[in-house]
C-alpha cells in the first residue's frame, strides 16, 4: 500500500515538474502574445496536450493523471503565475473533463475521456448562468428520446477552440440537467446562435462568447448529469476556495515583478515590499492548502466554511494588492500594453470575480473595506 502511494506522489511530483518546465521554457517567454493572439494561445494550449496535461483530475483507467484536490491546486497556482490566458482557457476543459469522469453515462465516458487528456478532443462549459438568481435563463423540457432546450447561455470562452461546450440548464421541477452541445456555428442549424467574441478587459485572446438557444434537442445519449435543484450552489459552497488558487498564483506573479524590479533598480524599498507581500501570501497559501486538508464531514465543513471564505476572499485581495505594487515597481512602463505588470494587474481583476457567489462577493467587499494596519486613517 505505502509503495503504491508513494509511486503515486512520484508521479504527480513529475508530471508536476513537466507543467513548471513547460511554463517557464514556452509559456513565459510568450505570456503578452498568448494575451491578446488567439493562435498563439491555440499553440500553447495543444502543447499542453502534447504532454497528456489537459485531464489531471480524470481518473487515471479514462487516461487522466488522477490528481487529488491540493495537487491540482498546486497546478493551478503554476499556471496563474505565468499566463492567466491558457489557464483560463484550459480550465474550461479541464472542468469538462472532471463532469464527464463523474457522469453515468458510459458511452460518452468512454467516447470522449480517452482523448481528452492529449486535447484530441477539446470541450468547453457553459452553465454559469445556473447561479444566477431568478427565472432560469436556460430551460429544458423533457420530450420523447431527449429534451428541448431553449434560453441563453451568457459566458462562454473557447470558441474557435473547443467543438463541443458542456451546457446546464433547468427542468421545470427545479433540477439542473448537463448536456453536450456543439460549439461551431455550423453544426448547430440555426438553433444556437453565438455572439462574436466580447472584448474583455482581461484573457481577450480565449474567445469568450455568449449564446441563444431556441428549441436545441438534446437526446438522451447526450445528457451528462442530472442534478438536483441548487446542486451547482452547494457545489460552490463545497468548493469555496477552488477559485482562490487562482488568485494566489496571481499574486505570486505581480511578486516577481517586483524582484525583478528591486534587481534592476536596488531599491532597497522594493525588496522590502516584496518580502512582506511574499510573507502574507505564503501564510494564505499554507492555510488554503491546509484547508482543504480537512475532513470533508458534514459537520466540519460547516464549521470551517466561514474561514475558507474569509481566505477565498483574502486571496483575491492578495492578488489586487500585489499585482498594483508590480505596476507601481514598474512605473511607467507598466503602462505598456504588453508590460508584464499591465498583463497581471488586468487578470487580477478577472480572477477577482472568477466563480463568484453572492457570499464570495460580500466577503472580499467586506475584506477591501478593512483599513490596513498602522494605517493613519
Amino acid at each position: 500500500m505505502q509503495t503504491t502511494i508513494k509511486t503515486e506522489a512520484n508521479q504527480t511530483e513529475k508530471i508536476l515538474a513537466t507543467v513548471e518546465s513547460y511554463l517557464q521554457e514556452i509559456v513565459a517567454p510568450s505570456a503578452a502574445e498568448i494575451d491578446k493572439n488567439s493562435e498563439i494561445l491555440r499553440q500553447m494550449l495543444l502543447g499542453m496536450g502534447e504532454r497528456s496535461l489537459l485531464a489531471l483530475k480524470v481518473p487515471q483507467n479514462f487516461g487522466g493523471a488522477g490528481f487529488k484536490a491540493i495537487d491540482y491546486h498546486r497546478f493551478q497556482m503554476l499556471m496563474a503565475r505565468y499566463s492567466g490566458a491558457l489557464t483560463f482557457l484550459q480550465t474550461q476543459h479541464q472542468s469538462a473533463g472532471s463532469m464527464l469522469a463523474a457522469s453515468n453515462n458510459q458511452e460518452l465516458k468512454q467516447r470522449y475521456l480517452p482523448h481528452m487528456s492529449t486535447g484530441k478532443i477539446l470541450v468547453g462549459v457553459g452553465f454559469s448562468q445556473l447561479r444566477r438568481p431568478g427565472e432560469p435563463m436556460m430551460k429544458a423540457e423533457q420530450v420523447e428520446g431527449g429534451y428541448l432546450l431553449s434560453g441563453n447561455v451568457p459566458w462562454i470562452t473557447g470558441f474557435g477552440f473547443f467543438n463541443n461546450f458542456i451546457v446546464g440548464a433547468t427542468l421545470a421541477d427545479g433540477r439542473e440537467i448537463y448536456g453536450l452541445l456543439p460549439l461551431e456555428e455550423k453544426n448547430t442549424k440555426g438553433l444556437i446562435k453565438f455572439s462574436p467574441p466580447m472584448e474583455l478587459i482581461a484573457m481577450n485572446s480565449t474567445n469568450t462568447v455568449s449564446a441563444e438557444i431556441q428549441k436545441w434537442f438534446l437526446e438522451n445519449d447526450r445528457v451528462v448529469a442530472i442534478k438536483p435543484s441548487g446542486s451547482i450552489h452547494e457545489n460552490s459552497k463545497k468548493n469555496i476556495l477552488h477559485h482562490g488558487f487562482y488568485a494566489l498564483g496571481c499574486a505570486q506573479a505581480g511578486l516577481d515583478i517586483i524582484q525583478n524590479m528591486y534587481r534592476k533598480k536596488q531599491l532597497l524599498f522594493l525588496q522590502e515590499t516584496y518580502e512582506s507581500l511574499q510573507q502574507e501570501l505564503d501564510d494564505c497559501r499554507q492555510e488554503m492548502l491546509s484547508a482543504v486538508c480537512v475532513s470533508s464531514s458534514e459537520a466540519i465543513e460547516r464549521d470551517i466554511y466561514e474561514k475558507k471564505l474569509q481566505l477565498r476572499a483574502l486571496a483575491i485581495n492578495l492578488a489586487g494588492r500585489c499585482s498594483q505594487a508590480a505596476v507601481i515597481a514598474s512605473s511607467g512602463a507598466a503602462n505598456d500594453r504588453d508590460h508584464p505588470a499591465g498583463r497581471v494587474y488586468r487578470e487580477a481583476l478577472l480572477f477577482s470575480v472568477s466563480g463568484q457567489t453572492t457570499a464570495v462577493m460580500e466577503e472580499s467587499l467586506r475584506t477591501a473595506k478593512r483599513i490596513p494596519a498602522g494605517s493613519l486613517y
